[in-house]
C-alpha cells in the first residue's frame, strides 16, 4: 500500500487497474482488507481505490479532531480524482453519504452496503448480544468484543458461528480488534456532518444502489428501506442468506451486482 499526507494523518491506500475511479470505503468492523475479493474483479473496468480510514488497519489516530468524509475528499484531492463512483459498506456507506452530501459534484454513482446513515436511530431491540458486549466493555476485553460483533454482524442475529466461511470470520475479527485498539486509545475526536444525513437524504442525486442482507441487523435492514424511498434515484437489492458483509461471504454474486448496475449508470 502507499501512503498519503492527509489533514495531518498517513492514510493508507492501494489502487490498482485504469479507467474511471471507483473508490471502496471499509466497514466499521473492518479495513480495506475486506474489498479483496473485489479488487481484481473491478479493476478490469476501473482505476479502484481502496483505504484504511482512519483509526482503522494501518492508518493511524493522531491528536486531532477529524471527519472521515474530509479525509475521503483530501485522499482524493491526493490521487488527482475530481469525481470517482463509491461503494461504500456499514460505516463506510455513512462516510461515503457524508460526503455526497458535502461534495455533489464529485460523486458519479453510490453503492451502499448494509449503510450506516448519520443521525439515523430506529427503534429496535437491542441485539442478542447485548449485555454480554456490555459486561466485556466494562472489563476491558477487546478480544471477547470483537467475537461477539463478530457475532452480530457476520453471523447475522440468530445465526450459528458456522455459518460463514471461519477464514472469514477470523479476518474480521482481527481487523475489528485493530480499530477497537484504536479506539480505546481515546485519541482524535470524530466529527460528523451537520445536519446529519439522515435529513438530507433528499438531497442525493447521484444514481444510487442500497443492497442490504437478509440476515443483517434489523437496524441495518431498516436504514435501507430509508435510503431507498428517500433518495430519488435509488433501488435495493436484497442479497438472501447473507448478512452485513455480503460482498466476503458471496463475492461473485455482489461483484455482479455491482458491475450491472454500474454498467448500466455508464
Amino acid at each position: 500500500m502507499s501512503t498519503a499526507e492527509v489533514n495531518g494523518a498517513s492514510i493508507h491506500y492501494e489502487t490498482l487497474g485504469e479507467g474511471e475511479p471507483l473508490v471502496l470505503v471499509h466497514a466499521g468492523i473492518a479495513d480495506s482488507r475486506m474489498w479483496e475479493p473485489q479488487m481484481g474483479e473491478f479493476a478490469w473496468r476501473y482505476r479502484v481505490i481502496r483505504y484504511d480510514m482512519r483509526g482503522f488497519g494501518e492508518t493511524r489516530l493522531i491528536p486531532d479532531p477529524y471527519s472521515h468524509h474530509e479525509d475521503l475528499r483530501g485522499l482524493l484531492d491526493h490521487l488527482g480524482v475530481e469525481r470517482a463512483t463509491f461503494v461504500g459498506c456499514s460505516m463506510g456507506g455513512g462516510v461515503t453519504l457524508d460526503f455526497a452530501l458535502s461534495y455533489p459534484e464529485a460523486v458519479a454513482a453510490l453503492v451502499l452496503v448494509g449503510s450506516a446513515i448519520g443521525g439515523f436511530d430506529p427503534d429496535v431491540e437491542p441485539p442478542d448480544e447485548w449485555d454480554e458486549l456490555v459486561a466485556a466493555d466494562e472489563a476491558g476485553d477487546l478480544e471477547r468484543i470483537s467475537e461477539l460483533e463478530v457475532r452480530m454482524w457476520v453471523d447475522g442475529p440468530g445465526q450459528g458461528t458456522n455459518r460463514v466461511n471461519p477464514e472469514i470470520r477470523d479476518l474480521v475479527r482481527e481487523m475489528n480488534l485493530i480499530a477497537l485498539r484504536n479506539e480505546d486509545s481515546g485519541v482524535g475526536d470524530q466529527l460528523g456532518l451537520e445536519p446529519p444525513a439522515a435529513e438530507r437524504l433528499h438531497e442525493i442525486q447521484a444514481p444510487t444502489l442500497v443492497i442490504i442482507g437478509d440476515l443483517d441487523q434489523p437496524r441495518a435492514i431498516q436504514g435501507s428501506d430509508l435510503l431507498s424511498r428517500s433518495i430519488p434515484e435509488s433501488r435495493k437489492v436484497v442479497m438472501p442468506g447473507t448478512a452485513h458483509l455480503p460482498n466476503m461471504e458471496r463475492p461473485e454474486e455482489f461483484n455482479r451486482i455491482v458491475l450491472e448496475f454500474l454498467s448500466e449508470q455508464s
